[in-house]
């Protein structure tokens, strides 16, 4: 299957579950229902070609899976007569065959707001919604909170367990609800841009489509909270950040760091837009995470040249981020402001801290920016240690490369 029908199974699989759950309410036989479909489209689709309406497809398919089930006399006949209970087989032919129309709304948020119900710990909400909403693996959900993947997918499938059993009904929640589960659904959305703009795994260094969907549902997000700060922050950070991707890689997909990248590549209307939302968020007070992420990422995207980077005032702005949300990558980057203030040195003091946190001690990008600041202070030996140490510790590939590269460099350099 090509990446393009890829793409679009990502895309559609939150909005055919969502379409699932919303008509039957069954979560987990539903979840199961539309993996089935999305195996048959992923099977199928490369011989017949793509369907004229995919999520109708995916819809029906899915749709009819769910009868087999409740047809069945075997295993699993007490989710079967749940289902039968619910919703009469006729009723549930009778969906399968309306949603080839494909006039069905989107039910994507309302699926996300059911995955971060309150009833689910906070942890296991938004491995859940990373896992259902996103399509993100167990194993790259696992890396995202630096845990165990078999501690992620007991995680998942205890938060499954809960939707089952309470019986909690996909609809959107009431206005009075929406704070106790608007923070987890943000940091869900958060994560699944993150990982759509720099995989943790794999032979790509973005998947364009994980953090398009998380665009497009932070849009969904703000359009129906327009007066909450936060998710007006979180969505300008993410197009403040969208707006660099064309110039993130070059001819053949390395990584290219922000301060090495062709602005000229910049998408200026996503920067525009970013920067408008954030000038107009900010005055309002309350100022969250999101809003501070991004007014530094503005402060990045306005300098027409990395020399022209105000970086006392995205010194200032981490700062302020570190004492709202403590943290140890926000640490991490903090020191990068300070090396670039007060010279390389102050930047290693900073990571020092760092080395008893036993999440960052031999993480990558601590040990990638150690070796950066060493390169600036010369020490190019001890640099290309850190370097090829932190390209044994990343997984992903286009990572590995470009910090062997470095390590490399500075190697032959001294030859």
């Amino acid at each position: 299957m090509d990446h393009r029908a890829e793409d679009l199974l990502r895309e559609l699989a939150p909005q055919v579950l969502g379409a699932l759950v919303h008509r039957y309410g069954v979560f987990d036989a539903c979840e199961d229902a539309v993996q089935e479909a999305l195996l048959a489209a992923a099977l199928r689709w490369p011989v017949e070609g793509l369907p004229d309406n995919p999520r109708g497809w995916l819809v029906t398919v899915a749709s009819r899976r769910l009868v087999d089930q409740v047809r069945s006399e075997r295993a699993r006949r007490r989710r079967e007569d749940r289902i039968a209970l619910a919703t009469p087989q006729a009723e549930l032919l009778s969906h399968a065959a309306d949603a080839a129309s494909g006039t069905d709304r989107d039910d994507s948020l309302a699926l996300l707001f059911l995955c971060c119900h309150p009833a689910l710990s906070e942890p296991s909400r938004i491995a859940l919604t990373l896992r259902v909403v996103g399509g993100l693996t167990t194993a790259q959900i696992a890396r995202a909170f630096l845990v165990p993947e078999a501690t992620m997918a007991q995680r998942i499938s205890r938060a499954k367990q809960t939707i089952k059993a309470s019986g909690m009904q996909l609809r959107m929640p009431e206005p009075a609800d929406h704070a106790e589960r608007l923070g987890a659904v943000m940091h869900v959305l958060y994560l699944i841009f993150n990982e759509g703009y720099t995989t943790t795994d794999g032979a790509d260094l973005t998947a364009p489509a994980l953090s398009a969907e998380a665009l497009r549902l932070t849009r969904l997000l703000h359009r129906l909270l327009p007066d909450d700060g936060e998710a007006a922050g979180l969505l300008a950070l993410m197009l403040l950040t969208e707006a660099r991707r064309p110039a993130r890689t070059g001819a053949g997909g390395d990584l290219v760091p922000l301060t090495e990248q062709d602005r000229g590549q910049w998408d200026r209307r996503l920067i525009a837009e970013g920067v408008d939302l954030i000038s107009r968020t900010l005055p309002r007070g309350g100022v969250g995470p999101y809003q501070l992420q991004a007014a530094i990422a503005a402060v990045h995207d306005e300098a027409e040249h990395v020399d022209s980077t105000d970086w006392p005032q995205i010194l200032a702005l981490y700062g302020l981020l570190e004492q709202v949300t403590p943290n140890p990558m926000v640490t991490l980057n903090r020191a990068v402001a300070v090396a670039m203030v007060h010279g390389p040195a102050a930047g290693l003091e900073l990571l020092a801290a760092l080395e008893s946190d036993r999440r960052m001690a031999r993480h990558h990008r601590l040990l990638a920016t150690r070796a950066h600041f060493l390169e600036l202070l010369g020490e190019h030996q001890a640099a290309a240690d850190a370097y090829f140490d932190a390209a044994r510790r990343t997984t992903s590939a286009p990572e590995r490369r470009h910090l062997t590269a470095r390590a490399m460099r500075l190697t032959s350099a001294q030859s």
